[in-house]
């Protein structure tokens, strides 16, 4: 069942890059595996996925630990507390997550002399809501400034959970202020390349504004208890 939800879940983004004018391929499948067992995102790397985002530190470590001999790419894709900010950065690969310099400081100056520098997203609150993390939009370019001068750490992109709806165009604006923020960015000269939003309601609308990597995980794996 899971490779057929994989096959399910990539047509339906390569029918919207077709669809928005995207570049076949511009789209990269994150699997959300929180929750999911080590089976799990066996069956879903034999079925061609690598990438695999984990929200909840002690869980993603004995899946990490368990899977080290399948070249897998680990994503956090969780709120970063600073005590946990040392395994984080020694454990993964991307973090989705930043929303503050603190943090970024943090994993920087914590992450392994061995290892590649840590791919990195800053999160927007592209919405303002109170209970979301993420810096708002005005804050964004300060922050932006001071991550990217941390050596242990490569500033790849922008990441959002938006607030919900049903609505397609509703759904489509705060991707389109992600993009327009992303683009700005990049016209500043930060060498971005990295859009991460868009779950299993709302890919579309992601991929129409600009998404380089949508964040999957009830449609490939089924619901899991929270």
């Amino acid at each position: 069942m899971i490779s057929e939800n994989i096959d399910s879940v990539l047509n339906r983004i390569r029918r919207a890059e077709k669809q928005f004018n995207r570049s076949k391929e511009a789209v990269k499948l994150l699997a959300v595996s929180k929750k999911c067992s080590i089976e799990q995102i066996i069956a879903a790397h034999e079925a061609g996925l690598q990438d695999y985002g984990e929200s909840y530190l002690q869980e993603a470590q004995v899946k990490i630990t368990a899977l080290a001999k399948y070249p897998l790419t680990w994503h956090f894709i969780g709120p970063v507390q600073s005590n946990k900010t040392k395994d984080i950065s020694a454990c993964f690969d991307w973090v989705h997550s930043i929303d503050r310099l603190k943090i970024a400081q943090r994993l920087n100056e914590q992450r392994p002399a061995g290892l590649n520098p840590l791919n990195v997203c800053i999160q927007v609150n592209v919405s303002n809501e109170r209970t979301k993390s993420g810096v708002l939009l005005e804050a964004l370019p300060d922050l932006v400034a001071a991550v990217s001068q941390l050596s242990a750490l490569r500033l790849r992109g922008l990441m959002t959970i938006p607030a919900p709806s049903t609505d397609f165009d509703a759904q489509r604006i705060p991707y389109r202020k992600l993009y327009e923020a992303f683009q700005a960015l990049r016209d500043a000269g930060y060498n971005l390349d990295t859009l991460s939003m868009g779950m299993s309601k709302d890919l579309e609308a992601a991929i129409a504004e600009g998404a380089t990597m949508v964040r999957i995980g009830s449609m490939l794996f089924g619901e899991r208890a929270r």
